[in-house]
């Protein structure tokens, strides 16, 4: 079953990881100007981990700004 917020064309973007010997690079593919772009981003380990705690981070954010508007106490 597609996930629901996936567009009925397919996803307007994807995200892939590859392993290399000293880290990871993160595959990019989306759309710009009609065109398919490829994004490359190479990251040794603390970077990656660095940046897996920015996106967990953001997306706890993004939830908590969502969801709770603190006149409740919560967040």
């Amino acid at each position: 079953m597609p996930c629901p917020i996936t567009p009925p064309d397919g996803p307007a973007w994807s995200l892939d990881v590859e392993t290399t010997a000293d880290g990871v690079v993160l595959v990019l593919v989306f759309a710009l100007a009609g065109q398919e772009t490829l994004v490359k981003l190479g990251l040794d380990r603390p970077d990656s981990r660095r940046f897996g705690h920015a996106v967990l981070a953001a997306g706890g954010d993004a939830l908590a700004r969502t969801f709770f508007d603190g006149s409740r106490g919560e967040g």
